[in-house]
């Protein structure tokens, strides 16, 4: 080009009118199953659609989901059937990249491959108008590279919807330093317009959603790997102890085991954390083709290739026989007075054991008894439970302002300060007071295991027992065996958990045990991005409740954990993995050494009204 000339002006520079209206034709390219997600929203949104694959047998498949999507909303009479038939009318495939020439808007879904989505975007330079927007669905490859590729870079972002596209609300919206102000503000118009909610994002791999959740998959897939639990324990320890929808090993399975992997491979190029460095099991599973529930298998195997449904292999669990080695528990005790320790005492009294509430004097005992007691109401009060129950439940529990009232108890567990010292001297009279052959058990959340055994002289009767908090309402415990814990142990606790109605899993005695080595690397992570100011809080929290399916965003949750306790738990995962990028974020020690400490103290990341 003769560099003395002036260049045309852009079309979609901000003194430039908009393209047409709410961009009504809109052409999607890459007909999987996220291509013919999003066709759907549009055109149950009132959009021209043309589909667009080379392969004959995906416009039929597209086609035919579209007709069975449609066809569901009548039935729960979300659209009528006029409404359906003029959508289905709104949507036609074609084969050929030319079928895009007279669209507004083009949106491409091809594999994550970016030879292949710049051969894509080259070849649409050629074809669609220059006021035509071109969007990448790209969760892991550069928008800036494929948009300085293209002949008008300007007219060129990222457009990152969320599987399954029609249910999730969640759309990241990547603009590139090339990109644009009103080709952004058409796009996010348009999610609006989709019932969508549109979150603004830099251009770095993963963006905010998937720059967050890959690294926690990853971490889940090498927990897997190592043989430190079953996939089966994973999953259900991540849905009970955090209410997420899916297990990471299942998530894994839905979004194909080889897009992961090429995604954490572009996050990690990016930024050389060794938490995104991709775990070997991913490349294993992917080179053998068994990539998920598209294969039909991957870490679980599939009823058929495509199909939602799992089916028994080689790796299924038999039939546990809890009881077998297990001892016979009808007395409990719970050392403590706090809100765990109460909680605890709770769930073995409504199932039917005498309990033992013991604490440092005869008044906290009877403190932390009444805090049960408001608690048995509550539940009377919402139909939870019958009078008669709260009655039988309260009278199981006699407090005692000394663990010597322990003596008889077949099982003891300890709910106190999550301090290595003041549990070691605590199991250290245990051991003295509780009879021969009675399982100790603490419920530490991070703390080793064995150095609680190693205080007593009865290490194989210690094992971990790590409720969730409010321990009423949450089913997961972790059981935590060191190398020391008896068979007998092992198997008494499991039927304990069993006989109060909780789920355990099995996992080893290191830092974290599953779900905190899981979930606080992932909140960490969070944070560093506030720090960097890639992204704020409130658009981190959105992310992850709308495109990760998340109960709380990072920083709800951080808030609502506590500060001071979330950095204790992130220095005892990076004193014990040594990995560097679980070292604290900079913004949460300062926060800590500043008080702000979340809800309890009225700010943490956000403030809070005072009660």
């Amino acid at each position: 080009m003769d560099r003395t000339s002036s260049p045309e002006p852009s079309p979609l520079s901000p003194s430039s009118p908009l393209p047409a209206p709410g961009l009504g034709t809109v052409a999607v390219i890459g007909l999987g199953t996220m291509g013919t997600g999003i066709a759907e929203v549009l055109v149950l949104a009132g959009r021209e659609v043309v589909g667009i694959d080379i392969r004959e047998a995906a416009a039929a498949q597209a086609t035919a989901a579209l007709d069975a999507a449609t066809a569901r909303a009548v039935r729960r009479e979300r659209i009528t059937e006029t409404e359906r038939r003029a959508a289905l009318a709104r949507f036609r495939t074609s084969r050929e990249l030319t079928a895009a020439a007279d669209a507004d808007l083009v949106i491409e879904v091809v594999p994550e491959d970016y030879a292949l989505k710049h051969d894509v975007f080259t070849a649409l330079d050629a074809i669609v108008r220059p006021d035509t927007i071109l969007a990448t669905g790209t969760n892991a490859l550069s928008v800036t590279r494929l948009a300085a590729d293209s002949a008008r870079p300007e007219r060129v972002l990222g457009l990152h919807f969320f599987n399954p596209a029609p249910a999730m609300k969640l759309v990241e919206i990547v603009s590139s330093v090339l990109t644009a102000p009103a080709a952004v503000t058409a796009v996010t118009d348009l999610a609006r317009e989709l019932g969508k909610e549109p979150v603004a994002v830099g251009d770095r791999p993963g963006f905010v959603a998937d720059g967050l959740l890959f690294g926690y998959l990853n971490q889940a897939a090498a927990m897997y790997e190592a043989r430190y639990a079953t996939r089966e324990d994973i999953d259900a320890a991540m849905k009970l102890g955090c209410g997420l929808p899916m297990g990471p090993l299942a998530l894994l399975d839905l979004i194909g085991i080889d897009t992961a992997r090429t995604v954490l491979e572009a996050m990690y190029t990016a930024s050389r954390d060794r938490l995104h460095a991709p775990a070997p099991i991913l490349g294993q599973l992917a080179e053998a083709g068994l990539t998920g529930r598209k294969s039909g298998r991957g870490f679980y195997t599939y009823e058929t290739p495509g199909s939602a449904t799992v089916v028994t292999d080689a790796q299924t669990p038999g039939t546990r026989h809890e009881a077998a080695g297990a001892q016979v528990v009808t007395s409990v005790g719970v050392a403590g007075s706090g809100t765990m320790a109460s909680g605890i005492a709770e769930v073995f009294a409504k199932a039917g054991y005498q309990v033992v509430l013991a604490a440092r004097s005869p008044e906290k005992a009877e403190a932390a008894k009444a805090r049960v007691a408001k608690s048995l109401a509550r539940s009377v009060d919402k139909g939870r439970l019958t009078a008669q129950a709260r009655d039988a439940a309260l009278a199981a529990i006699t407090p005692a302002g000394s663990l010597d009232a322990f003596a008889e108890v077949d099982l003891a567990v300890e709910a106190v300060a999550e301090d290595l010292a003041v549990k070691q001297q605590l199991f250290a009279t245990l051991d003295k007071v509780c009879k021969p052959g009675a399982v100790l058990a603490t419920t530490t959340s991070s703390l080793p295991v064995i150095a609680c055994a190693r205080a007593t002289s009865r290490p194989q009767d210690v094992v971990g027992m790590h409720f969730f908090n409010p321990a009423p309402a949450m089913k997961l415990v972790e059981v935590v065996r060191t190398v020391l814990t008896s068979d007998e142990a092992h198997a008494t606790v499991r039927a304990v958990c069993a006989a109060v109605r909780k789920h355990p899993v099995d996992c080893g005695d290191r830092a974290g045990f599953i779900v905190n080595a899981l979930l606080f690397p992932y909140l960490n992570n969070a944070i560093k991005m506030v720090q960097e100011h890639y992204a704020t809080l409130d658009d981190i929290d959105a992310a992850m409740k709308l495109g990760g399916g998340y109960p709380m965003g990072p920083f709800e949750l951080l808030d609502v954990v506590g500060l001071d306790v979330s950095l204790a738990i992130e220095k005892v995962l990076h004193r014990e993995f040594r990995d560097p990028g679980l070292a604290p974020a900079p913004l949460l020690e300062h926060l800590v050494a500043a008080g702000c400490l979340g809800r309890k103290t009225g700010r943490g990341f956000r403030e809070y009204a005072r009660r």
